[in-house]
């Protein structure tokens, strides 16, 4: 029989407080009577109510008599006929007796079953016990896992990741079969990698995805994002940027796929940026002879243009001057001069370096993808092109400024893909067999919560997911360390959470409020928990539990500076021109620490 530890003084739905019998019960029991720890509650008909401990306090300091304490608690669940149950009616009444929760007790709580079979950790308060969640509730739904710097967040999201793909201790005992389902993660920081990389004898494939091989041809684009990519929204003129830029592509696209009916904007089929920026360039220099029987735009070599579609694409043409006189009247065009500063915009994009991966992806041959390469692309996502099970798009290489576009667009592809691989599997009265799952690793810095512009395009792709991803079996794992920086509409959607140590009182204040009604109270421990611990709470654990999480193996590759022996060693053998060479890229040097 478990140690009882005094009598309820008074009881609601959201607390339920206990006095002490004596201040020797309470010395006895003092590592299980802990803020965060379980105790549990007899309810008058022969079952208990568990509850969370969320203070203590004396009630009477007075050395001359046995001193009293008292312990609120939070009801979280209830123990009926031995087996426990999230919520429960039967709450308990002034007098019931209150008992320490034992190992046997927690033990059965934790067992693992049918619907809780995905291991996730240790109980905090007894390291002997293993808590598994429920993986389908789990990754079936939006997961947020949130943490300060330094929380362990990152070994967090490993650890996790390599029990779903079946990495235990640097081996893969997925070896012999192909699992089905798919991760892939937004890595700001090439921190994952290491986590994934197993020898070669372990037959696991990491499909790593870095700026030098990721391909992600512009014309897959849709109209926000090409606009986000092309067009100041804040300049006098965007209305009229944004409507000759779509002429130009929608046009472009029908020259390219004379077989396809109904090309829109944002059809995802080849056109060649190049001849966009002529056409625009071109009708930004465009004079129309005014002459009899003439009545068009005419080139200085005396080329009337009565189809621009079949002259403009080519190349930038000259043509005649403005002119009042009766022989050469000529007037400047609707948009001559117009698209001085979009035009140069457009040519200085194309001539970055650093935007090949969007603006002249090449294949291995050096040809340049096209509509029929549709299915290529897509399979550099998804796995299926080498059988791996993790896709890591490496996004520390990305300009800034094309960050929310990358995102938008590869989460997008993701969804389109989900969505309509599901409709055909519905239409065969099959379900989806192919889960995937996004992981959004720092996610402030692409899904915030400001409405700035340049994160219109990741925000709207990352919250269709969120608010839809679901039904076609698409999901999303959020991480960040600041989450009061995350976008509201998608933290809503989380069914789950795992939360390490936050300091920043707004970010603490964030995530209690996001917690549930009964166990928001177990949030202010956020500030205390040690790195690797974590509240857990959403609809895969049986009831809201700090867990201490087992260090993944491979690691990611993030390390906290530690003050060491190391400090006090000579220079490293790297010279500041090094340094400057790698930053140039004018060296293939992996590493210089």
């Amino acid at each position: 029989m478990s140690n009882m530890i005094g009598k309820v003084l008074s009881s609601s739905p959201s607390s339920v407080i206990i006095e002490t019998d004596t201040l020797s019960t309470f010395e006895q029991n003092k590592d299980q009577l802990q803020v965060g720890k379980h105790i549990k509650v007899a309810d008058g008909n022969h079952n208990f109510a568990v509850c969370v401990i969320n203070n203590l306090r004396v009630v009477n300091y007075d050395v001359s008599s046995d001193l009293k304490l008292i312990i609120e608690s939070q009801p979280i669940g209830s123990l009926l006929d031995g087996k426990f149950e999230r919520g429960g009616n039967n709450l308990p009444v002034p007098t019931e007796p209150a008992y320490i929760l034992n190992t046997g007790e927690l033990d059965r709580i934790f067992k693992t079953t049918d619907d809780y079979d995905f291991p996730i950790g240790f109980l905090a308060q007894n390291k002997n016990i293993e808590v598994k969640i429920s993986g389908d509730k789990f990754f079936g739904k939006h997961v947020a896992i949130v943490g300060s710097t330094g929380s362990g967040k990152s070994c967090t999201v490993a650890k996790i990741l390599q029990n779903v793909v079946g990495i235990q201790d640097g081996s893969n005992t997925h070896s012999n079969e192909q699992k089905n389902s798919h991760i892939i993660i937004f890595d700001m920081h090439s921190e994952y990698a290491a986590a994934f990389t197993l020898e070669s004898e372990q037959n696991f494939v990491l499909n790593n995805l870095t700026i030098n091989n990721l391909k992600l041809p512009y014309w897959l684009m849709n109209s926000e994002e090409l606009e986000a990519l092309f067009i100041e929204s804040n300049e006098s003129n965007s209305h009229n940027q944004i409507s000759i830029f779509k002429h130009a592509v929608i046009l472009n696209k029908e020259k390219y796929n004379p077989n396809l009916k109904d090309v829109t904007y944002d059809t995802p089929v080849y056109f060649n940026i190049k001849e966009v920026y002529n056409y625009i360039e071109n009708m930004n220099r465009e004079v129309i002879s005014k002459l009899s029987g003439e009545n068009c735009p005419k080139f200085l070599d005396g080329t009337l243009v009565r189809n621009r579609q079949k002259h403009y694409f080519e190349r930038t043409h000259e043509f005649i001057s403005q002119s009042t006189s009766k022989d050469s009247k000529a007037s400047n065009g609707p948009f001559h001069g117009e698209f001085n500063r979009f035009s140069s915009r457009l040519e200085t994009k194309l001539a970055d370096k650093r935007l090949l991966f969007l603006l002249e992806p090449k294949k291995e041959d050096n040809n340049h993808y096209e509509t029929k390469d549709f299915e290529e692309i897509m399979k550099q996502f998804l796995g299926y092109m080498n059988k791996s099970n993790i896709s890591i798009i490496d996004l520390s290489g990305i300009p800034f400024e094309v960050l929310s576009i990358t995102v938008s667009l590869v989460s997008r592809l993701i969804f389109d893909f989900c969505f309509h691989y599901s409709k055909l599997q519905h239409q065969r009265e099959l379900l989806n067999d192919i889960p995937v799952m996004i992981v959004c690793e720092e996610a402030h810095n692409y899904i915030p919560r400001s409405d700035n512009s340049e994160y219109r395009s990741s925000k709207k792709s990352i919250e269709r997911i969120a608010k839809e991803g679901r039904k076609y079996g698409l999901s999303l794992m959020v991480v960040s360390q600041r989450p009061s920086e995350v976008s509201e509409t998608i933290f809503a959607q989380c069914n789950n959470f795992i939360s390490l140590r936050l300091t920043n009182h707004s970010d603490q204040s964030y995530i209690k409020n996001l917690m549930p009604d009964n166990t928001n109270s177990i949030g202010e421990i956020l500030p205390n928990l040690s790195p690797g611990e974590c509240i857990v709470v959403g609809d895969s654990i049986i009831m809201p539990t700090v867990v201490k999480m087992e260090v993944p193996n491979p690691e990611p590759k993030s390390q906290s500076i530690r003050f060491n022996n190391e400090w006090q060693q000579p220079w490293r053998e790297v010279t500041f021109e090094d340094i400057i060479k790698y930053w140039r890229k004018e060296t293939e040097v992996e590493s210089l620490t």
